[in-house]
């Protein structure tokens, strides 16, 4: 089961369980798009693989199955 960490690790925005944003390591690592494409360049600094668009979990799961709220912020990392 996914995890849905709510936030970017790198810039700290906020990637709610619906966000289209939210992209993701094989590691579950969690990044928003701009900081993938613009400080990243799409490689994870956590494991040095490639990311994905996190799948968004159905509304009616997330009672059952709830987010993170553990929020993990990288150290260095320094968006754009």
């Amino acid at each position: 089961m996914l995890e849905l960490r709510p936030n970017c690790e790198c810039c700290d925005r906020d990637l709610p369980p619906e966000s289209a944003d939210a992209r993701i390591c094989t590691f579950e690592c969690t990044f928003c798009a701009d900081c993938v494409e613009g400080v990243l360049k799409d490689v994870c600094p956590n494991c040095g693989g490639g990311f994905t668009p996190r799948p968004i979990r159905p509304a009616g799961r997330l009672a059952k199955y709830p987010p993170s709220t553990k929020r993990i912020i990288r150290q260095g990392c320094v968006a754009a």
